[in-house]
């Protein structure tokens, strides 16, 4: 039986407090955003994220010696996993509003997007990719 070596982690939130002087709640978050001392950040270990697979490599030496293998996306990260997606629907979204109704290919963009939103509502739903929507992401 084969063995794999699977490198997972999660992110850990890392944050500062600090105070903006500003005319609006707009021109506040931009300084923060905008502020690069973090000197006095603080790290949240009460509210780590998601675990998640970051690597899987073939055998049992050291990972980075062997072949890399793909990370099969729903183990992936979810805030990636939803932002490749994105890609995808954009896409179709263009493709619906500049095609002519008539046209005899939009039935194939049509079961595309099918399973485009059928993988959208899985990653909502923290669920499997859906059999077949792999290739199409």
């Amino acid at each position: 039986m084969p063995i794999f070596t699977i490198e997972t982690a999660h992110d850990v939130p890392v944050y500062r407090l600090r105070s903006y002087e500003a005319d609006t709640v707009d021109k506040a978050c931009r300084l923060a955003v905008e502020d690069e001392d973090w000197s006095i950040r603080k790290i949240s270990h009460d509210t780590p994220g998601e675990t998640f697979v970051s690597g899987i490599w073939e055998g049992t030496g050291a990972p980075h010696s062997a072949r890399s293998l793909p990370v099969p996306s729903q183990y992936g990260d979810t805030m990636r996993r939803k932002a490749r997606h994105f890609e995808v629907l954009l896409g179709l979204l263009k493709i619906f509003t500049a095609a002519d109704p008539a046209a005899p290919e939009l039935a194939l963009w049509r079961r595309r997007a099918v399973s485009a939103i059928a993988k959208a509502e899985a990653i909502m739903a923290a669920a499997r990719d859906p059999k077949g929507s792999e290739r199409d992401a």
